[in-house]
């Protein structure tokens, strides 16, 4: 199956070299890390683990790498003299992941061919690989267990549209799951999920959410300069992770909010980088004044009432958050499962969102019987926010209600590092 599996993979590459030799004619992006993929390992890498005994951890893209904040800094201070040692996906994924884990190896993960993967897993030596949420590679998964390495799913979740692929190609995927030594659900629905597919039962718990447990440090510094550039008392519209669609239907609804309260200012996150020009160029085309916040970092401008900043810098949007007087969260008019609506919920600010929320299925309903969130239309979505920033009362209330959910939800790193440090220690004592 293995064999099968490598030549399928090879063959997507070979039938897809076209377009990616022209993306990376195009965009750096798609240059970045090509060698480390091809299992090439860092000197820096290489240096930072000598010696030394090593957890990896994967983590795909920005919102994986933030969720394993915290578990990073819970491992390292468990386990003094060690090294955790991250891999992400993506390249805004790794931008973040040198931003936060500056002293840590970062580095992207290598391709799921056999040269590849033994080449890091020889060079890190590590005792323990740690996956985030869905990131089943087979190759990987097989050459840690033939390694005696322990491996764990952490924050494990399958999502609405993965499980059918799952459950058709279940004898597949059986055989390698069960070469995992843990897996740790965002929920129970999770949990059962992952035993539908093929999972273990007895290697399968439920830990919580690490994305419920995303703490903020502090203010970053442009969520600082922008407070004290913003006119004073205005409204403030926080819109995070927004995805193609989502822009037209908010500039659409803005001029229905600016008539109600006209000295409304937006904040419009796109969620991909990629897009970030072309969202831009969409504000301009409207009408309404912008202020791109790559610019605003180097020569800071006050806002004025109706204007838009656009959040074109990358980990920022978790704090920008606590500007608001209300949030609309993306991915949830348009049908792709939604984000995490307990991002603002933690400031108290008065959570809005589409119909499109498979991914928070079970927060987003407690936090309608709390009546901590709005469920809207397009049609609906301008009446809600006008009224979430006419109401000044209402909208805290309701705000001060999505901080409780979020306080009540904490604590899957707790969990999650109870698990894995046992894990650890098993194999430990079984080697001995």
């Amino acid at each position: 199956m293995m064999l099968a599996y490598s030549v399928l993979l090879a063959a997507v590459l070979v039938v897809g070299a076209p377009y990616w030799l022209v993306r990376m004619a195009t965009s750096g992006r798609y240059r970045a890390g090509l060698l480390g993929r091809l299992g090439f390992v860092p000197r820096a890498v290489r240096e930072a683990v000598a010696g030394r005994q090593v957890v990896w951890i994967h983590a795909v893209s920005v919102g994986e790498v933030m969720a394993a904040t915290s578990l990073v800094r819970e491992l390292r201070a468990a386990l003094p003299g060690w090294v955790v040692a991250v891999s992400t996906t993506t390249a805004t994924g790794q931008k973040l992941a040198r931003e936060r884990f500056r002293d840590a190896p970062v580095f992207y993960l290598p391709l799921d061919f056999k040269f590849a993967v033994r080449r890091y897993l020889a060079a890190l030596r590590p005792r323990m690989v740690v996956l985030m949420e869905s990131e089943l590679w087979p190759r990987l998964i097989q050459q840690c267990e033939q390694d005696g390495i322990a491996l764990a799913v952490v924050n494990a979740r399958v999502s609405d549209r993965s499980l059918p692929r799952y459950l058709w190609l279940r004898k597949l995927w059986r055989p390698l799951l069960d070469r995992v030594s843990l897996y740790l659900a965002q929920s129970a629905e999770n949990a059962e999920r992952l035993e539908r597919i093929g999972a273990l039962a007895d290697r399968v718990r439920v830990a919580g959410n690490l994305k419920y447990d995303i703490r903020v440090s502090g203010e970053s510094d442009l969520t600082a300069m922008l407070r004290k550039r913003l006119p004073e008392g205005s409204p403030v519209l926080v819109c995070g992770s927004t995805l193609e669609g989502e822009e037209r239907m908010l500039l659409e609804a803005w001029p229905h909010m600016l008539a109600a309260e006209p000295n409304s200012v937006m904040v419009l996150a796109p969620r991909h980088p990629d897009r970030f020009a072309a969202v831009w160029a969409q504000v301009a085309e409207s009408g309404f004044s912008c202020v791109r916040a790559s610019e605003f970092l180097a020569d800071p401008t006050d806002m004025h009432g109706g204007s838009i900043f656009l959040l074109d810098t990358i980990g920022d949007l978790a704090s920008m958050y606590s500007l608001g007087t209300a949030a609309f969260v993306g991915g949830s008019l348009v049908a792709k499962g939604g984000h995490n609506p307990l991002e603002p919920a933690r400031f108290g600010v008065p959570v809005v969102m589409g119909p499109s929320f498979e991914n928070f299925r079970e927060i987003v309903a407690e936090m309608r019987v709390e009546d901590a969130i709005r469920v809207v239309s397009p049609a609906t979505l301008g009446d809600t926010l006008v009224a979430l920033l006419n109401d000044n009362s209402e909208a805290q209330a309701m705000g001060e209600r999505g901080r409780r959910v979020f306080e009540a939800e904490s604590g899957a790193t707790a969990r999650t590092m109870e698990a894995l440090m046992t894990l650890l220690n098993e194999r430990a004592v079984n080697a001995q």
